[in-house]
């Protein structure tokens, strides 16, 4: 079930990066996240009625909830949005992937977990891949490289939102609270901040009948939230944030091809080597403990053989 899970995130979320594209231009960014949100919540809300699940939570986890509106399906999805506007949507996906890294430092701050050796040696390496990585998009100069600049500082403080949101995914698992009904409370909650949000803009909502506007809505309202969040903070619960994203790892290879074909993304020697240490640098935070031990120490038959010698 746990490969399933993983499985079905990244495939589900390696896509949605290209669907925020599609969404960008007549409606105002708040308004569309509202929209998605909105749909998601409803979906999710008349699936629980029909199967009949249980809706009454506590009192305390409904402050809960609402910090996780706010993280996870508010606040970090104007940063995520407004940066595609800036950078193309793959990069922000390879922004997003420094979650596991994030996942780490907030274990570390709000659970007291220790950081090891190869979180840190893996931290490192994520940051300098993705400086590579970015590169290329960042050889521009005056107000571009200013747009660009914005872009990824967006899709950094997005990421960070994402991973606050799963500490208290971690802390929701932690007291029985089911993965959709926290879902779909989470999400009304959002979509309640953002219409506030697009209030206080004082724009007058609107939406794009468009087949692209209507069909990206679809998508990332029902596969998008609906599934990959649900999939997602089952993962969280059953092994932990720190694990569950290391699906961001994967999915910005999905992103990125996508990227590619539709969004004129250029691959060079540069970019490629930076995508590589990224994943390098995520995988090594998740190896198995004693991995880097294990690697760096000399095995006991080679050991014998010296000691022979």
């Amino acid at each position: 079930m746990t490969l399933f899970l993983y499985a079905t995130t990244v495939l589900i979320w390696g896509l949605t990066w290209f669907a925020i594209s599609l969404q960008l231009g007549t409606v105002p960014v708040e308004q569309s996240i509202a929209y998605r949100f909105a749909l998601a919540s409803f979906t999710l809300f008349a699936a629980l009625v029909i199967l009949r699940k249980r809706l009454r939570l506590p009192r305390r986890a409904h402050f809960r909830l609402l910090g996780q509106g706010i993280c996870l399906f508010s606040l970090n999805f104007i940063c995520f949005y407004f940066a595609t506007d800036k950078i193309p949507s793959g990069l922000v996906s390879v922004v997003f992937s420094l979650a596991t890294i994030l996942n780490v430092v907030n274990n570390r701050l709000f659970f007291k977990k220790p950081v090891s050796m190869k979180a840190v040696l893996g931290g490192l390496l994520g940051l300098g891949g993705l400086t590579l990585l970015l590169v290329p998009t960042l050889q521009t100069e005056g107000s571009e490289a200013a747009e660009i600049a914005m872009g990824l500082l967006l899709a950094f403080c997005g990421t960070y939102c994402f991973s606050l949101g799963n500490m208290i995914g971690k802390w929701n698992a932690a007291n029985k609270v089911e993965p959709a009904t926290g879902n779909a409370y989470a999400m009304f909650y959002g979509t309640v901040l953002l219409v506030c949000f697009a209030g206080l803009r004082d724009q007058p909502f609107t939406i794009d009948f468009s087949v692209d506007y209507i069909g990206a809505l679809l998508y990332l309202a029902i596969p998008g939230s609906v599934i990959g969040f649900t999939t997602y903070l089952s993962l969280v619960g059953r092994i932990g944030p720190e694990k569950a994203a290391y699906t961001t790892v994967l999915f910005p290879v999905i992103a990125l091809a996508v990227s590619t074909l539709f969004e004129g993304y250029i691959w060079n020697m540069t970019a490629t080597a930076g995508l590589f240490i990224v994943m390098t640098g995520n995988i090594i935070v998740f190896s198995p403990a004693g991995f880097l031990a294990g690697k760096l120490r000399p095995s006991p038959r080679s050991a014998h053989a010296e000691s022979r010698e």
